[in-house]
C-alpha cells in the first residue's frame, strides 16, 4: 500500500548578531508541505530484523528517488524495526522518515566501509594523515533534504571504532554519523542519534541548515563524539535539542591551519538556542579549527550539567583566521571544571607545514547572564602573546563552586575587555571602564 506522510520542508534564515550588535530574527524557518511521492524501504526488500543487511535496499531506494524525480520530491519511509546497513549516500529532494521504533543501524564490518578524500580545508583526515572513512549517511552537493520522523534512531554502533582508536589500529580517520558537504536547505529533526563512530552531525561548506528537536547520545568516554559541528557553513540554526556525548556538544569550526587559511570559507550566522546536555568537554565551543574564520554566532538559553568546560572559545598560533562577534547568553552550568575558557593555546596541527606566525584574531566576544554552581574555576582567558584578544565583554555572571586550593577563580593574560557584575570578580585585565565594542551593551 502506498503511504502518504506529512513532511516538513524548510528554508533557514538564522538568528544572528550583526556587526552592529543588532539581533536579527529567524522567523518562519519551517513551513509545511507535502512530498508528492512516498515509498517504503520495504518496497525494496528492506527487512528490520536486526540481522539482515539492508544496504542494497537503501541504495536502490535512493537511486530510484534520484533517477525518477517527482515534482515536490520523495519521502522514504522506514517502518518500525532494526535495519542493519552499510553507509549510503543521500540525494536531493528527499525526506528520510523514521517511524516510531525504527532504527537504522550501521554495520560493524569496517572492511566494506568506503574511503573518501580529506576535506580540502583540513588537508588530511582529522585524526590521521590521508583519506577518511565516509560518514554513515553522506550527502555531497545535495539540496532540500529532510531527515525526520517520530523519534526513530540512527545508531552508528561506534564501539568498534572507539576501541580501534584506543588501540591505535586505525589507518584512517573514523566516519561521522551524518555529513553534508557543499549542501543547502537541510533540516534534521525529531530523530535520535546514537553511538557515532566520530562526530555526529557535520555540515561543512553548506548553508541553510536547521537541526532541531534531536537527541544525540554517546558514552562520556567515547572519543571525539562531538554532537553538532557546523564547519565553514552559514545560516545554521540548532535548537531545542538534548546532547550527551564524549566531546563538545556543539562546536563551530572552519578549517585547520594552512589548509583552512587557503580554503578561506568562514562559518557565519550560527544560532544555538535551547540546547541542554552533558559532556566531559565543552558545552558551547568555537574551534579549535577556525582558520577560515568564525563570525556572528549567537548561543542562548543553554543548560549544561557535569561539564568539563561550560563555554569554550579556542584557537592556537598557526591557526590564522578570526573569531569575532560571538554572543553567549542565558546559560546555566551545574558541575564543571571551568565555567568559561577563551584560550589561544589549544589544538594540534595537521603537519609541520603550518606557519607559526599565522596568528588568530579574536575580537568581540560577549558572554552575559551566566549562572553556575559547583564550578571549580570560574574562568581562564589566555590570549596569544603577539595577538591579544580584545573586546572581551562579561556581564551579569555568577559562577560559584568549590574553588580548588591555590587556584585563583580567574586567570587572564594577553586580553583586554570589560566586566560588569561578575562574581567572583575577574582578573584586572578586564576593566570596569567601558571600552571598545563592550560599550554597546544594554
Amino acid at each position: 500500500m502506498r503511504l502518504r506522510f506529512f513532511t516538513l520542508l524548510c528554508l533557514c534564515c538564522c538568528w544572528f548578531v550583526s556587526s552592529e550588535g543588532e539581533t536579527v530574527s529567524c522567523s518562519n524557518i519551517v513551513s509545511s508541505g507535502f512530498r508528492s511521492d512516498n515509498i517504503s524501504i520495504a518496497d525494496f526488500g528492506g527487512v528490520g530484523d536486526g540481522r539482515t543487511l539492508n544496504t542494497k535496499a537503501f541504495r536502490e531506494a535512493i537511486y530510484r528517488i534520484q533517477r525518477l524525480t517527482r515534482v515536490g520530491g520523495t519521502l522514504l519511509y522506514v517502518p518500525p524495526g532494526v535495519y542493519l546497513t552499510e553507509p549510503f549516500n543521500l540525494t536531493s529532494h528527499m525526506t528520510l522518515y523514521l517511524a516510531a521504533g525504527a532504527v537504522i543501524m550501521a554495520t560493524q564490518d569496517s572492511s566494506n566501509w568506503p574511503l573518501i578524500a580529506p576535506l580540502p580545508s583540513y588537508g588530511r583526515g582529522r585524526e590521521l594523515p590521508g583519506g577518511r572513512y565516509m560518514s554513515f549517511m553522506h550527502g555531497v552537493g545535495v539540496q532540500d533534504v529532510v531527515i525526520t520522523g517520530e523519534n526513530g534512531t540512527i545508531d552508528g554502533q561506534g564501539d568498534l571504532w572507539w576501541n580501534k582508536w584506543r588501540q591505535r589500529s586505525l589507518q584512517f580517520t573514523r566516519p561521522n554519523l551524518v555529513e553534508f558537504v557543499n549542501c543547502r536547505d537541510i533540516i534534521i529533526s525529531n530523530v535520535i542519534f546514537k553511538n557515532s563512530p566520530f562526530w555526529n552531525i557535520h555540515p561543512v561548506y553548506s548553508s541553510n541548515i536547521v537541526v532541531r528537536f534531536v537527541t544525540i547520545l554517546a558514552p562520556r568516554d567515547s572519543p571525539n563524539t562531538d554532537g553538532i559541528d557546523p564547519d565553514s557553513s552559514s545560516n545554521v540554526c540548532i535548537e531545542d535539542s538534548y546532547i550527551s556525548t564524549g566531546d563538545d556538544l556543539v562546536a563551530v569550526k572552519s578549517g585547520w591551519d594552512e589548509y583552512g587559511i587557503a580554503y578561506g570559507l568562514p562559518s557565519s550566522n550560527i544560532t544555538i538556542r535551547r540546547v541542554s546536555g552533558s559532556s566531559p568537554f565543552a558545552g558551547i565551543a568555537v574551534g579549535s579549527e577556525t582558520s577560515g574564520g568564525v563570525e556572528n554566532v549567537l548561543a542562548e538559553h543553554i543548560n549544561l550539567y557535569k561539564m568539563g568546560i561550560g563555554i569554550h572559545i579556542k584557537t592556537n598560533s598557526g591557526r590564522g583566521g578570526f573569531i569575532k562577534n560571538i554572543t553567549v547568553s542565558h546559560v546555566y552550568i551545574e558541575e564543571a571544571r571551568k565555567g568559561i575558557r577563551i584560550s589561544g593555546d589549544v589544538g594540534d596541527h595537521p603537519d609541520d607545514k603550518f606557519d607559526p606566525s599565522a596568528l588568530p584574531l579574536v575580537k568581540g566576544v560577549t558572554i552575559k547572564n551566566v549562572w553556575g554552581v559547583k564550578v571549580l574555576q570560574a574562568g581562564l582567558i589566555q590570549g596569544v602573546k603577539n595577538s591579544p584578544f580584545t573586546d572581551i565583554c562579561l556581564y551579569d555572571i555568577n559562577l560559584r563552586g568549590v574553588t580548588e586550593p591555590r587556584t585563583p577563580p580567574w586567570k587572564c593574560s594577553d586580553v583586554s575587555g570589560f566586566a560588569h557584575q561578575v562574581s567572583p570578580w575577574p582578573c584586572s585585565e578586564l576593566s570596569s571602564n567601558q571600552q571598545g565594542s563592550c560599550a554597546n551593551y544594554s
